[in-house]
Order: C-alpha cells, then sequence, then structure tokens
C-alpha cells in the first residue's frame, strides 16, 4: 500500500523550496562574514562579528543535519542514527497505533463521557419536538419511496413467493387444528359456539323463503322417486299443498329439538357434540393417518392455481399499497411514524426509568463496540502505516513540518550566533573583572 503521492502543484512545496533557499543563503552569509572577520584579522568590531557568525554558522550546520537526519542521511552519508522516519517506520507505526488505542478507544473513557452526556434524555428532547419528528417521518418517506424503486420486481417476487411458499409446506397443519380446538374448549367456548350455531340455524329455518325452498325440494323428489304416487295423491290433494305442509312440519319439529338443546346444558346432542370434539382432539394428536391425510390436503391447496395465483401477485399489492400510502401527503404510514418518534420522545422526558434503560443499553452496546474495535483499529492503524511507501511518507511529512523545521534552523543561526558573542564577551571581559 502507497501513500497518495502529493501533487506537483502542491503550494507547500514552493513554499519549503523557498524556506530552504533562505536557510542555505543565511548559512552562507554567516560563513562569509566569518571568512571577512578572519581576513581583518578579528580586530575591534571585527571580533565580535567573528564571534557571532563562527557560532552562528555551526548553530545552522548542526540543526541541519538534525532536520535532515529526520528524513534521510545527510550527504548520502551512512551516518548512525539518521534518516529516523524511514528507517524506524515500523516502530512509529505501532507507537502512533498505541497511542489512538490508549488515547481514542479506552472503554472507560469513552463510557465515561457517554454516561454525562446523558444520550437518552438528549434524544427525548430532541424528538419531542414536532418540527423534528415531523422531519425524521418525512426522511422516512423519501427513503421508503427510493427503496420501492430500487427493489427488483421480479427478484422479489420470486423471493416472496418462494418464502410464502415454503413457509406453507412447513406448516404443521394438524397440530394447529389440534391447538385451534384446544382453545374453543377451553372454559366452555366450545359450548357457546354450538349455541350460536343453533340460533344461527333456527332463525334461518324459521324464514318463509327456506321452507319454500324446503317444500319445492320435497315436491321434486317425491315426483321423481314416486311418479304414480305423485300423480295419484295429486288428484286428492294438490301434491304443493303436501310439500308445504311436510316442510312446515319439518321446520317446526327441527325448531322445537333445537329450543330443547339450547335449554337444556345435559342434552345428548350436546354430549355427543362434547364427545367429538374430544375424540377430534385425540386423532389429531395421536393419529399419524389423520396428519398425513391433512398434510396432504394443505399441500394440494398449496399447489392449486388459485394460491399460486395470489401468492404471485402479493408482492404487487404490497407494493402498489405502499407506495399509495407513501405517496399521499396525509399518508397514514408517516403520520404514525411522527405520532410513534413524538411519543417516545414524550416518554424519555417523563420517564426516569425508561431514560436510564436506554442509557444502559446504549453503554453495553458502546463497550462492546470499543471492545471490537479497540483491537483491530488498532492493528489496521500499524499495517497501514507499516505497508506505507517511504518516499511518499517521508515527502509528505516533510511538506506538512518542513516550514516549522526550516525555522528551527533560522532560529538555530540567531540563537548560535548570540551564543556566540556572550561566549567572546565573557572570555574577553572575565578576566578583566577577575583582575580588579
Amino acid at each position: 500500500m502507497t501513500v497518495p503521492a502529493v501533487p506537483a502543484a502542491d503550494p507547500r512545496r514552493a513554499q519549503l523550496r523557498r524556506l530552504k533557499a533562505w536557510a542555505l543563503a543565511l548559512l552562507l552569509a554567516m560563513l562569509a562574514g566569518y571568512g571577512l572577520a578572519h581576513w581583518q584579522g578579528e580586530r575591534g568590531g571585527w571580533a565580535w562579528v567573528a564571534a557571532f557568525c563562527e557560532a552562528a554558522a555551526v548553530g545552522a550546520l548542526a540543526d541541519w543535519f538534525a532536520v535532515v537526519a529526520l528524513f534521510r542521511r545527510p550527504l548520502g552519508l551512512p551516518i548512525p542514527h539518521t534518516a529516523i522516519i524511514p528507517r524506524g517506520k515500523d516502530r512509529i507505526a505501532d507507537s502512533l497505533a498505541g497511542f489512538v488505542r490508549d488515547q481514542f478507544l479506552d472503554p472507560s473513557m469513552l463510557l465515561a463521557r457517554l454516561q454525562v452526556f446523558d444520550p437518552a434524555a438528549r434524544l427525548g428532547s430532541w424528538l419531542a419536538s414536532p418540527e423534528r419528528s415531523r422531519m425524521l417521518a418525512g426522511m422516512a418517506r423519501s427513503w421508503a419511496v427510493q427503496a420501492l424503486d430500487f427493489f427488483d420486481e421480479s427478484a422479489v417476487r420470486r423471493s416472496l413467493h418462494g418464502f410464502v411458499v415454503q413457509q406453507l409446506r412447513q406448516w404443521n397443519a394438524a397440530a394447529t387444528l389440534g391447538e385451534l380446538v384446544v382453545l374453543l374448549t377451553a372454559d366452555g367456548r366450545h359450548q357457546r359456539v354450538l349455541d350460536e350455531g343453533l340460533q344461527r340455524l333456527a332463525g334461518w329455518l324459521d324464514q318463509p323463503a327456506v321452507r319454500e325452498r324446503a317444500a319445492t325440494l320435497i315436491v321434486g323428489y317425491i315426483q321423481r322417486e314416486w311418479p304414480r304416487l305423485s300423480r295419484t295423491v295429486d288428484v286428492i290433494k294438490p301434491i304443493e299443498e303436501i310439500g308445504d305442509s311436510l316442510a312446515g312440519r319439518v321446520a317446526e319439529a327441527v325448531l322445537s329439538e333445537l329450543q330443547l338443546v339450547l335449554a337444556d346444558p345435559e342434552h345428548p346432542l350436546r354430549r355427543d357434540y362434547e364427545q367429538w370434539l374430544g375424540q377430534s382432539l385425540q386423532r389429531l394428536q395421536d393419529d399419524p393417518e389423520l396428519a398425513t391425510r391433512i398434510d396432504q390436503l394443505k399441500q394440494q391447496a398449496i399447489d392449486h392455481p388459485a394460491l399460486q395465483q395470489y401468492v404471485q401477485g402479493l408482492w404487487e399489492r404490497i407494493h402498489s399499497g405502499l407506495r399509495s400510502d407513501l405517496e399521499r401527503e396525509d399518508s397514514a404510514l408517516v403520520g404514525h411514524l411522527q405520532r410513534s418518534l413524538a411519543g417516545l420522545g414524550d416518554s424519555l422526558q417523563r420517564d426516569p426509568a425508561l431514560r436510564e434503560a436506554l442509557n444502559q443499553h446504549l453503554l453495553d452496546g458502546a463497550q462492546r463496540l470499543t471492545s471490537r474495535l479497540r483491537e483491530g483499529v488498532t492493528g489496521h492503524i500499524a499495517q497501514t502505516v507499516k505497508g506505507w511507501d517511504e518516499r511518499h511518507l517521508v515527502e509528505q511529512l516533510e511538506l506538512s513540518v518542513g516550514r516549522d523545521l526550516q525555522f528551527i534552523r533560522f532560529n538555530g543561526t540567531l540563537v548560535g550566533g548570540l551564543i556566540g558573542v556572550l561566549l567572546h564577551a565573557v572570555s574577553r571581559y572575565l578576566p578583566v573583572a577577575g583582575g580588579s
């Protein structure tokens, strides 16, 4: 892995080049000044000039060596402890990674700051604002519409069809029916169901249209099965009247029996009904042949073209319904989301226990995340830096801090010169002071 090369037009490059030229010019000026003072015999003021220039040149050369030694070998010479950054790249990488790990990814420090921040309270205050909850709901609607456009219709349809059919095939219909029977028989619900059914049957039989239809069926059956008898009887009395009479009597008999069943909790029909449900439940639980038969019926229903067509069109109906709702300004889904967000904000503001629970959940999640990221990020930083190309690494570092390093050379020249003047003054006046 290489560090991206710095563009040739980078203004830092020209600025660094100018500063290096000025630092070199200053060094040459100090050397020239020293040479001139020495040529003048270092007498009078030239002695001070020589002291300043000599020390300034030494300081400039020392700082030049130190600055260059950071990035490369001075004059290309294999001097020990030079080219510090390129040679120590791996060590620098490990140190940088350790610094980031200890200073930025320390779990206790991060969790302490997160706890002081109280994210649940801040979230509740933020969500309680109608404008913000409306903004979030609007953003969610926009994302949902984009997601609907993004989906591959055919792929989603195939996936949904496959999922639904697979779930239906894996569904244990016999066990579900058994559970329904158990639910039906709990607390005498099955008797209330029977009562409701009998009452509806009685109401149905008491309708004139039903009795008329029953009479028609009776007459038709007699004429079909006993044609001679029907003709004979019809001579004495119209067979239609006989059919009406029979239908009415049958209806009254059935209604009377239904009333007896409804009025008597211990009626034999109720006991037979109770026994039948118990036997059915037992068979659903224990009879493998019945379970197999129910499963076969389920598979036949799944393979039925009508059901297959319904499942195939399921995504179209879902997609159309979602889009139609989301594109309306008064979208029910968006309105529900907005109310839910605002309600969450109000709950977080009013309920300290809810805030504490949410904060604890966030802290637990942050702790797990920090623990996972700590070593991963550390290793990533170290490996990334170690993989950088040395030449580009040096170039980027030099462009980043080279300006300040050149000013170190300037300061070294100036400070060296001042120290030279100070030492010249001490060497000149100290004996005089000591002799007096």
